[in-house]
């Protein structure tokens, strides 16, 4: 069996923490790096649902998308609601490793399992990485369908294939226009809208659109939106990072087993419908 730092050695290879925004805090938050590593488990947020699963899986090491503290903190103590998903990391002997925006610009990358997730054809990335000769890596894609769709038949299969969630897919734009290309973007979005419109892309799949950038980019341009939620976009880098793990314990004979959680860590559970009348089609007095 592999020690938890060969492991951690290959997943910074995968997804290197240097490539990770200035902001960002990735790598390896809990974990012995001379423990034994067996089993896996990826998922896209390190909230207590995930951790109690990699428990009663039996897993060594949980690798998540979201960083458990993206600010600094003070304190661990079991009282705090991070403080206990440490405490329990630490008493089950389970490494917790992070790979978030060094992940969302790799090649393969968040994005690229996004546009796998809705059969879409990767063409290049939204926003290069000035520091790759390749032009493979950086953040979103821009993508074509084999076939133009109707938009209202593109967000439908957008809600077939991506992981249920009490919000479904919101669009904005004539859901009879047609779409040929895409720009997408695993998490949120709505600070790339400038590189989407000179992409020239017929619609933009991304997540957590607020009104203002979504209003006045429908308004600069017939650009059709749909926004998933955060973490439905996310959560199909999980599988691709399961398998790029599974193909590097191959190579090694590691005999790790790998595991994708599916435990919808989306915090929004319901979703009420509006239901205008014919007669009452404007706001409230």
């Amino acid at each position: 069996m592999p020690r938890l730092s060969e492991v951690i050695t290959a997943l910074e290879k995968l997804w290197p923490a240097e490539r990770a925004e200035s902001w960002d805090a990735v790598g390896t938050v809990v974990g012995e790096p001379d423990q034994e590593v067996t089993r896996v488990l990826f998922a896209v947020d390190p909230v207590r649902e995930i951790v109690d699963e990699a428990v009663k899986l039996g897993a060594d090491l949980l690798v998540t998308h979201h960083p458990l503290y993206l600010r600094g903190t003070t304190t661990v103590a079991a009282s705090t609601f991070k403080g206990r998903v440490v405490h329990t990391l630490i008493k089950n002997d389970i490494a917790l490793h992070v790979a978030h925006t060094n992940a969302d610009t790799a090649d393969p990358g968040v994005s690229d399992a996004l546009a796998g997730a809705l059969d879409l054809r990767v063409v290049r990335p939204l926003v290069p990485d000035p520091t790759d000769p390749s032009g493979r890596r950086g953040l979103g894609r821009i993508c074509e369908l084999d076939h133009p769709l109707p938009l209202r038949e593109f967000a439908a299969r957008a809600a077939e294939r991506l992981p249920a969630t009490a919000q479904g897919i919101r669009v904005a734009g004539d859901p009879e226009a047609i779409v040929r290309t895409v720009a997408v973007s695993g998490g949120s979005g709505d600070s790339l809208f400038d590189d989407v419109r000179a992409s020239g892309v017929d619609a933009f799949l991304t997540s957590d659109l607020r009104h203002h950038p979504a209003s006045e980019a429908v308004s600069h341009s017939p650009l059709a939106l749909l926004d998933a939620a955060h973490w439905a976009t996310e959560w199909p880098w999980c599988e691709l990072a399961a398998t790029q793990l599974d193909e590097i314990s191959d190579r090694n004979g590691w005999g790790l087993r790998v595991h994708v959680s599916k435990t919808v860590t989306d915090p929004w559970t319901a979703h009420a419908a509006s239901n205008p009348t014919s007669s009452a089609m404007g706001a409230p007095n």
